[in-house]
């Protein structure tokens, strides 16, 4: 049975059948998270979103440490491969079978620079992603405003979606509660709230109005739930 473990902010551990991953590894200078990057030893895959700080995190030193494959899209996945690490790259609407199962990219409204020094390099268009998984469809929107091509995800019968609430940079609750609308997942984790005071939001608020359209489940720092 597939593993969902939160890591604070938008960061998560996925663990199944051929699998051992990251999402987003914002860990060092997290304040949500208590995980440390040279903790890490074994990791087969590394999803990143898009190019910020907080979610393209710990990548180059965790990928280093256990000689993870990054998944991204291509312009992250050239940045990061100029680092000397192995990268799949993917661009939106694109689908792949990987040995653990099939992986989708999705759109994603934000931005996606990368930070190195002074420069902001272009990273790219930021996305979700669809991740297959034992049989089971996770989807990690990423860091997103609400948009129309969430309807579509309502043809894929998502078991786990994981759903930014904080407002400011990215939905906020009503927001987010319209995603659930347009997706239909069966179960939704709120993420990416209460990391910094300009993002804070209450996943109970989340829940409430979700109401019936589907299963919330919040986890603490750590906390992980068995899909």
């Amino acid at each position: 049975m597939a593993r969902v473990t939160y890591l604070g902010h938008a960061a998560f551990y996925i663990e199944g059948e051929g699998i051992k991953a990251l999402i987003d590894p914002f860990l060092s200078g997290n304040p949500s998270s208590a995980w440390k990057p040279a903790s890490i030893t074994d990791l087969n895959y590394i999803f990143v979103t898009h190019g910020h700080d907080d979610h393209i995190g710990d990548t180059v030193q965790i990928a280093k440490n256990t000689g993870a494959t990054v998944i991204a899209n291509a312009e992250i996945s050239a940045y990061l491969a100029s680092k000397g690490l192995k990268c799949h790259s993917m661009h939106i609407g694109g689908r792949f079978a990987f040995p653990f199962g099939r992986v989708k990219l999705t759109p994603a409204w934000h931005g996606s620079g990368i930070a190195e020094g002074d420069k902001m390099l272009y990273g790219g268009t930021p996305c979700g992603f669809l991740i297959e998984v034992e049989g089971k469809k996770l989807y990690h929107a990423g860091d997103t405003g609400l948009t129309m091509e969430m309807k579509l995800l309502e043809h894929e019968k998502v078991d786990l979606a994981m759903l930014p609430i904080g407002g400011n940079y990215v939905m906020d609750i009503d927001d987010a509660v319209r995603a659930v609308e347009f997706i239909k997942p069966r179960k939704v984790i709120p993420m990416h709230y209460g990391t910094f005071p300009v993002i804070k939001a209450d996943p109970q608020e989340f829940k409430a109005k979700v109401g019936s359209l589907a299963e919330v489940i919040i986890l603490e720092q750590g906390q992980s739930y068995e899909i």
